[in-house]
């Protein structure tokens, strides 16, 4: 099957990449295009949902053009996308407005409204809690920065809009609409509007009683299909202006983190990975549901038809450098002077072997957006604590490298007390994984193996790339980890378990004695 190719679409939160990918995995060439996102005051995060598809056309089209492989062995394009980004279309498919993004909150209150009541647990009205536990193995977040926060807040501040949209898209299946002219979404892609019963994994249906708990027209929440279904083929248009033929099929696809799992290579019960993009996570196949409320922990559905995926989300990791790099280090004001080399972040990594594990005992809390595991909560802010008169910029790089690795052990505590066992080996993918200082200190931090996957940046387009390849029939989920390959890994340094240990238990103690004052800031 190595001359079957697909186009594995990569939307992310920073750009539309757009991969050929071989049916057993295969990287044959990637293109990518930056696409922006408009912050405003409240919470707002939104992008433009015409930015996504000409960067999606545009990467498609260039590839094709390289001429890697010949345009007629194309058989397939599947996308992967940002989980909990919403599109408010027509009956024509136009949105009607920017795409809110999972990073928005402004749809909090009225989420808040939905699920309180008495006695109060978590935030929650404990009843309607257990309610959306039951059925959906988790519940609205309060952050409001799920796809049913951004319908409520478009509802309510956007009546207009919420009056002619004819659906409400997660970003995939809007991407899917462009490609097709089909309105649908996968079991997996519409998780996180709440409104599915996931009880019986191979029967997964609307649950209407949710809906109407919500307020939510239910004609304008399109049909489910599995990730794995052949939607259908390209349209014409769109076939001939990338270059490829009018009988290419668009296989459904799934979101990020589902996707990410299946490029892992992690496909069997309880084989984890980490992910370290823009957000971040620790994840693994699982076969029960099962929910744990108090550190946001739960069974979703997942690309592999019948199966559960343990999720968790961590609001901010990658992004934590792009933040060191734009808003501080290469800030542009009267103190800067010339400009960042072609490949900043290259020249973190070399900076951050030269400091000593525990950067001096500096700590960084990356939660620059909140956090929602191992706790959701959206007032959380970042930090760097213990600075002395001997701190520098040094110091500062790898405390930013080590705090996000602090904030996953935090997250992986739990995800093991919620699969009750030990995962000793995790495969780690993402842009993050490209660092091998960043995966040492993964190893070490942790205190587990970690087997960094090659070409850990195109894990999201290779787990699309072999969503389709299992939707054709090409290969099935069975034989991916054998097709899955590692460049290294790492193991844990018992030198350094000493000082992380004691500066991970004072990353716990800083969220536990500063969490009032995060609220009282940033209420």
């Amino acid at each position: 099957m190595d001359d079957k190719y697909i186009i594995a679409i990569d939307h992310g939160t920073s750009g539309i990449k757009a991969a050929i990918v071989s049916a057993i995995g295969k990287i044959i060439d990637f293109e990518y295009e930056k696409t922006p996102i408009y912050f405003s005051n409240g919470g707002g995060a939104e992008q433009d949902p015409n930015d996504w598809w000409n960067a999606l056309i545009n990467t498609s089209k260039k590839l094709v053009q390289k001429g890697s492989v010949e345009s007629k062995d194309i058989t397939s394009i599947c996308v992967s996308s940002t989980f909990s980004s919403t599109v408010f279309v027509d009956k024509n498919g136009s949105h009607l407005m920017n795409a809110i993004t999972w990073m928005d909150t402004r749809g909090a209150k009225y989420i808040s409204d939905v699920i309180k009541g008495f006695p109060i647990f978590q935030g929650y009205g404990l009843l309607n809690l257990l309610r959306w536990v039951l059925k959906t193995a988790g519940a609205p977040s309060l952050s409001g920065k799920d796809d049913i926060a951004h319908v409520l807040l478009v509802k309510h501040a956007f009546p207009e809009v919420y009056k002619n949209t004819f659906m409400c898209l997660p970003s995939k299946d809007f991407l899917n609409l462009k490609l097709t002219g089909k309105f649908k979404a996968s079991y997996d892609s519409i998780h996180l509007f709440w409104v599915t019963d996931i009880r019986d994994i191979n029967n997964i249906q609307y649950d209407y009683d949710l809906i109407n708990r919500l307020k939510i027209d239910p004609e304008k929440l399109p049909p489910l299909m599995n990730s794995t279904d052949i939607l259908g083929t390209i349209s014409h248009d769109v076939a001939e202006e990338i270059g490829i033929s009018p009988e290419t099929k668009v296989v459904m696809g799934s979101p990020d983190h589902q996707a990410a799992c299946i490029g892992s290579g992690a496909v069997r019960d309880y084989e984890g990975h980490i992910y370290i993009g823009t957000s971040s996570w620790v994840q693994c196949i699982i076969p029960f549901k099962k929910t744990d409320p108090i550190h946001s922990i739960a069974s979703f559905p997942t690309s592999i038809p019948g199966k559960y995926q343990s999720v968790n989300e961590q609001d901010i990791a990658g992004g934590v450098l792009s933040f060191l790099m734009d808003n501080v280090i290469y800030h542009k004001n009267r103190l800067l002077s010339g400009t960042p080399p072609e490949n900043p972040y290259k020249y973190l990594d070399e900076i951050a072997s030269e400091v000593p594990a525990g950067s001096h005992k500096l700590i960084f809390t990356p939660w620059l957006n909140g956090e929602r595991t191992p706790v959701d909560d959206s007032h959380l802010r970042g930090g760097l604590y213990n600075i002395s008169k001997t701190t520098n910029q040094d110091h500062i790089v790898r405390s930013f490298l080590e705090g996000v690795a602090y904030n996953t052990r935090w997250s992986l505590n739990y995800v093991e007390k919620f699969i009750k066992r030990k995962m000793d080996t995790l495969n780690i993918v993402g842009g993050g994984a490209k660092s091998d200082v960043w995966c040492q200190i993964f190893a070490d931090v942790l205190n587990r193996n970690i087997r960094q996957v090659k070409h850990p940046m195109q894990a999201n387009a290779r787990g699309a790339a072999w969503i389709a390849a299992v939707g054709l029939g090409y290969i099935s989920f069975d034989d991916i980890p054998k097709l899955i390959q590692y460049q290294n890994t790492y193991t844990p340094n018992p030198k350094n378990r000493k000082i992380y240990d004691e500066l991970f238990y004072e990353f716990i103690g800083i969220h536990k004695r500063n969490k009032a004052m995060f609220h009282r800031l940033n209420k």
